[in-house]
């Protein structure tokens, strides 16, 4: 399927776009969480502005996997995205393959594709109406309301796995809201600028990017990234189920899909608990000509 490929294409630029602003940011001061003074530091390093290059190649991509495709089966594969981190590293940082944890990253990916057969996302709709928006939007902003105000007085791990949490429920919106403008281009270009989706999801992918730098600032890609990756994954099926009237098997099907979302969890804590992956994510540390580090 297409949509498969521009998924895949969309993992690989996020790929890219988190070790360049993981980088950036984990070189700013913690006093500077939460604030908008977070912002206006990254915007002066320019591997920030080059992960956020990606990001936007990484939205057109996403664009197109939503467009031909139902946003339960796109979204989980983003799962890929931190094996693809460590792959991605292994050029840019100058490190050895043997350095990936390879066996959690199979077993990532195996659960991955055991869990998308298992569910069969199908079906749905590509827009839905406004009231059911209403109630998603009220039900979004309550959770968030709730995962932000805790994660507020924590540090450390603890508030980077919960903002991290926070942010994918916020691509999660972004990327249901795009899914529902870009379905508007059928009937236009005006028609697809007129859609209020499209500035919503302008305004969900701004707010989740906050929250995404302000995780990878609190704390270790191994509290953020698994959260961020499995939490996009479930949530978005919870809107492709609920707002898009999308279909997933149910039935003696939600054994094998528990056990791969189990292989996907552990896969992914241990890939991110890897040694490459904290030297991938950590600060850069003094310069030393026996140290990697970015060019």
């Amino acid at each position: 399927m297409i949509c498969v490929l521009f998924a895949l294409l969309t993992s690989a630029s996020n790929a890219t776009a988190a070790v360049l602003q993981r980088r950036a940011a984990a070189q700013v001061p913690e006093d500077k969480s939460l604030h908008l003074s977070l912002i206006t530091t990254l915007v002066r390093k320019k591997i920030w502005l080059a992960g956020i290059g990606m990001v936007i190649v990484a939205a057109l991509f996403q664009a197109a996997a939503l467009a031909t495709g139902p946003i339960a089966l796109v979204q989980p594969i983003f799962i890929i995205e931190l094996p693809l981190t460590l792959l991605l590293s292994t050029v840019v940082m100058r490190y050895r393959l043997s350095q990936i944890p390879w066996l959690a990253v199979a077993v990532t990916t195996v659960g991955l594709a055991a869990g998308l057969a298992c569910a069969n996302p199908s079906g749905g709709t590509d827009r839905a109406p406004n009231a059911t928006w209403v109630l998603a939007l009220i039900a979004t902003g309550a959770f968030e309301a709730v995962i932000i105000s805790t994660a507020v007085p924590l540090r450390g791990e603890a508030r980077a796995a919960l903002l991290g949490l926070a942010a994918a429920c916020g691509y999660s919106l972004t990327a249901a809201l795009l899914k529902n403008a870009v379905a508007e281009l059928d009937q236009g270009p005006a028609e697809f600028f007129r859609t209020w989706q499209l500035y919503g999801t302008a305004a969900a992918g701004v707010g989740a990017l906050f929250l995404l730098q302000n995780a990878l600032q609190a704390g270790t890609l191994v509290a953020s990234q698994p959260m961020l990756t499995v939490g996009d994954a479930l949530i978005s099926i919870s809107y492709g189920v609920t707002i898009f009237g999308e279909e997933i098997r149910a039935g003696w099907w939600l054994v094998p899909q528990l056990i791969a979302l189990a292989m996907i969890i552990v896969g992914c804590v241990y890939t991110a608990k890897s040694p490459l992956a904290a030297a991938t994510t950590a600060p850069p540390p003094l310069a030393s000509p026996a140290t990697p580090r970015v060019q």
